[in-house]
């Protein structure tokens, strides 16, 4: 799987034995001293990446550099690498959403394999918020009592209580819920309530969201 891969180490031969390895892999590969680097030219999500990133470097470490991406809304998956095993950081790293944790020197073959997962994952990620924006862009195709139609649907209302709820008749609620779900682009409760779900319409018992 092509990619971009983001090295973030301070040794500069370093670098370049693992920038040499990977681009003999196929990946693009961009090259980076410190953390703060990284940031002033901070990398696009829209594109399948990773970054590699080293545990202690000068500066802003690792972590904290993770924490900074997070912040920031970088969905770029991170693998570590450190040439010291410390328990207590791996833990917080991985617990923080890196993909993997390696430990230097490191084989080929499992730099390889972290990064091919790293970027499966990133574009799993991409095209799940594809369809996410898809489906917000069909939310934003329904009228303002639609969207209370919506609303009143995937929270389990029928139309009599939708009617009731809304001051309007029955056959009116029907014709709403039509053009609910031909515009969501949907055959069944099930699908829209779904849809809902992803898109925080619904929280976790069901409610609806204003």
């Amino acid at each position: 799987m092509p990619g971009l891969v983001h090295v973030v180490d301070d040794d500069v031969s370093f670098r370049t034995a693992i920038a040499r390895r990977l681009k003999l892999a196929g990946y693009e590969v961009a090259t980076y001293p410190s953390a703060q680097q990284l940031l002033d030219s901070l990398p696009n999500n829209a594109r399948p990446g990773c970054i590699l990133l080293d545990v202690r470097i000068p500066g802003l470490s690792g972590p904290e550099l993770q924490s900074r991406l997070i912040e920031l809304g970088s969905t770029l998956p991170i693998v570590f690498l450190t040439g010291y095993a410390d328990t207590p950081t791996t833990v917080q790293a991985i617990k923080a959403g890196a993909e993997d944790f390696l430990t230097k020197p490191v084989s080929s073959e499992r730099l390889i394999d972290a990064i091919e997962r790293a970027m499966a994952r990133h574009e799993s990620a991409r095209s799940e918020r594809s369809r996410l924006d898809s489906r917000r862009a069909l939310v934003a195709t329904l009228t303002a009592r639609e969207r209370q139609v919506f609303g009143l649907i995937v929270r389990g209302k029928i139309n009599k209580q939708i009617a009731h709820e809304l001051g309007t008749t029955e056959r009116t609620v029907k014709a709403h819920r039509h053009q609910v779900m031909e515009k969501m682009r949907v055959h069944s409760l099930a699908e829209l309530v779904s849809i809902a779900e992803r898109l925080g319409v619904l929280d976790a018992n069901g409610s609806s969201r204003s």
